[in-house]
């Protein structure tokens, strides 16, 4: 049985150039494993607390000196000789040393950096590379659905960066483009990244500004988010791809960002649109462009209009929770009862621990949803969320577009691992 003898934190900076906590956590064998925590520009308001420092003499007061402390001075001390197997035991431990119903006092950056360094270091525990590991995990939780795992999810490529994730010209935050399901990952990937390039090309020959988001998708000036659709389609077609076919297109609409006063504000429209009428808009795109997915359509609280949205388009389209539900079982249970989604985006820092988010996966498969397991605009080259979602064997990862290491990091990662299945198939 190992045991933790050692655990230490300071401040990095994520992909964004903000200060981030990174955790080591040291094994009694003299083993180490590191993990790094991503922070979201785009947040819902229900998602477990980010603490971050205030002071504004240091990076616009968003430093995390303090969670790094927590780390050091409180949840290290208490967590020395604990078996890292024991991930539940653990993660339990620090819920109950923070003692807040949102990680308000630790951090739940603080809290999710040793969490995942635990859930790291269990797989070495236990010889097994991470992804097999979390399985396991995700089995004792009944979160995984039955059988070891063979492939690996499906990406989802936020191409076009808009919101704010953008530059400001797009309402709509995310412009994706997703492979057919049936393909093997590692062309999956091939084929994104050449529409990725071809994608540059179309928004170069039009005169559009070409720069990079923060999420590595291109962050063009188009006039309007219909606009944003009709290039990616164009790059697929001048890859030599059929939309319908090869790949489908989605839409992450992080809506709560153009909500006020009760009614969305978007440039494709030259009157504000109340729930009912931004739905109807969603229909017609899906009929022009084959949409099949739509996150965060609608505001993180409008529920009834959720509950509309997903009955008029969920027949044919992955209606996807976000903001809505934020990797919280509470909300999760809240969506299912009003039939407001089919899918979960999970992403572990908007609840704070590995054995939570494992929780809000096996509620997400009791409701029959589809899962996604995403990363934040802000992250860094940690690549633990490419095997944790492998481990619970989800459908799609969201991890951005096929460009900037830190998006690539776990890209790689993925084809790693999809090697790894083959050669045990």
């Amino acid at each position: 049985m190992s045991k933790i003898t050692r655990v230490w934190s300071r401040e990095i900076l994520d992909s964004r150039a903000m200060p981030t906590v990174e955790t080591v956590l040291q094994l009694d064998n003299g083993v180490t494993t590191v993990a790094s925590v991503p922070s979201g520009a785009s947040t819902g308001k229900n998602e477990a607390l980010e603490l971050r420092d205030g002071d504004q003499a240091r990076y616009l007061g968003k430093g995390v000196l303090k969670a790094v402390d927590n780390v050091n001075n409180k949840i290290g001390p208490a967590i020395v000789g604990i078996d890292p197997s024991n991930q539940a035991d653990m993660d339990k431990k620090l819920i109950e040393l923070d003692g807040s119903n949102n990680k308000s006092n630790l951090g739940a950056n603080a809290i999710l950096s040793v969490s995942i360094a635990n859930c790291k270091a269990g797989a070495i525990a236990n010889n097994l590379p991470v992804y097999k590991w979390v399985y396991q995990l995700s089995t004792a939780q009944g979160a995984a659905t039955e059988g070891i795992p063979t492939r690996v999810p499906t990406p989802i490529y936020n191409m076009i960066n808009g919101g704010a994730h953008g530059a400001g010209n797009l309402d709509f935050q995310e412009f994706q483009i997703i492979p057919a399901s049936s393909k093997p990952y590692s062309l999956a990937l091939k084929t994104g990244a050449e529409v990725y390039q071809h994608l540059k090309n179309s928004l170069i020959k039009i005169g559009a500004i070409h720069s990079v988001g923060d999420e590595g998708g291109y962050a063009p000036n188009l006039f309007n988010n219909a606009d944003a659709l009709g290039i990616n389609v164009e790059a697929i077609n001048s890859a030599g791809f059929q939309i319908g076919q090869d790949f489908f297109l989605g839409l992450d609409v992080a809506a709560s960002h153009f909500y006020k006063d009760g009614s969305y504000s978007i440039k494709d429209r030259s009157n504000s649109l109340n729930s009912g009428s931004l739905t109807s808009f969603f229909e017609d795109l899906s009929k022009e462009y084959r949409l099949i997915l739509l996150e965060d359509p609608l505001q993180e609280e409008d529920w009834s209009g959720w509950t509309e949205v997903t009955s008029k388009l969920g027949d044919h389209m992955m209606i996807v929770g976000d903001d809505l539900i934020v990797t919280n079982p509470e909300r999760v249970k809240k969506a299912a009862q009003s039939k407001a989604c089919n899918t979960a985006l999970i992403k572990p820092n908007q609840i704070g621990t590995v054995s939570e988010t494992l929780e809000v996966i096996k509620l997400a498969r009791q409701f029959g949803w589809k899962i996604i397991v995403s990363h934040r605009s802000g992250e860094t080259n940690d690549f633990f969320i490419a095997d944790f979602a492998v481990g619970v064997k989800s459908d799609f990862v969201k991890f951005g577009a096929p460009a900037r290491g830190e998006r690539v990091a776990k890209y790689n990662r993925l084809l790693s691992i999809e090697t790894e299945l083959s050669a045990n198939k």
